[in-house]
């Protein structure tokens, strides 16, 4: 029977014609290169759009709106958000108050960059910025979460290596000398939970503190907040994108690894 893959630890050698190898035992690095850079890409051009849209379309022509996640409020006048008629609601407003809006109406790319808003984002006029009069497709949280997606393929870009495996990948974001007691102690996945709670925690802790109680962050509360997340987002899709065990010709023990560690295949012994 064979387990899971486990680091174990052996030091080192490299031949002298190898000194030129990546950190992971391979020759390149090109493609998590290239992962990285169609992650932070992406997340670029939609944090980008986020903020040109409302600026090049006519001034005021987006009024304030208040949706909801997770479905399309503002299609058509005939939309979910524009026919809503009462205020303090927990979801929407009366929106006959503030104007009637369509993305429907605008042009292709207005009309994608709102759409993705209007499906992703509650849009809630309170938690959202104006540019042009125009309120953003995206509520304030969203855009420190995209500015993160961004900051972590960039990073991923240049710093991340395929190490086989998704946790051991996501580690090779941090240099080995730091990496060689969890190595050493094989404590790979408590360090990936313990960074993933590092990020997460504070949009978590804003997010339920707004839920639960009467607390209300402001707009740079928010900010701050959604960018760890999104960073530790794009940080993670870099990871899981590359990891790639045929790169090592299916030999695990190929892995360069901090502390001198090796994979190796451990198998049971089984009593008759």
């Amino acid at each position: 029977m064979i387990h899971p893959l486990q680091p174990e630890e052996k030091h080192i050698r490299l031949d002298p014609f190898e000194i030129n190898m990546e950190r992971n035992g391979l020759e390149s690095r090109s493609r998590e290169r290239k992962v990285g850079n169609w992650v932070w890409g992406i997340f670029a051009f939609f944090l980008i759009s986020f903020f040109l849209v409302p600026a090049y379309l006519p001034g005021d022509s987006v009024p304030d709106l208040s949706g909801r996640a997770n479905a399309i409020d503002y299609y058509s006048e005939d939309s979910w958000g524009n026919t809503q008629t009462e205020d303090g609601e927990k979801v929407g407003h009366n929106q006959s108050r503030h104007g009637l809006f369509s993305w429907g109406e605008l042009d292709p790319y207005a009309a994608f960059i709102y759409a993705f808003g209007d499906l992703n984002c509650h849009n809630k006029e309170e938690r959202s910025w104006e540019i042009n009069g125009n309120q953003m497709p995206v509520c304030v949280r969203d855009i420190g979460i995209f500015l993160g997606l961004a900051l972590g393929g960039f990073i991923f870009s240049r710093r991340g290596l395929n190490r086989w495996t998704l946790r051991d990948t996501f580690l090779s974001l941090f240099p080995d000398d730091k990496l060689e007691s969890i190595y050493r102690n094989n404590h790979r996945t408590r360090a990936v939970v313990i960074i993933a709670i590092i990020f997460i925690l504070p949009m978590a802790l804003d997010g339920f503190t707004q839920m639960l109680t009467a607390y209300e962050s402001n707009a740079m509360m928010r900010l701050l907040t959604g960018m760890p997340f999104g960073i530790f987002l794009g940080l993670f899709i870099g990871s899981s994108l590359s990891a790639r065990a045929s790169f090592f010709s299916n030999n695990a023990g190929s892995v360069i690894l901090p502390s001198g560690s090796r994979f190796t295949m451990v198998a049971e012994s089984e009593e008759e």
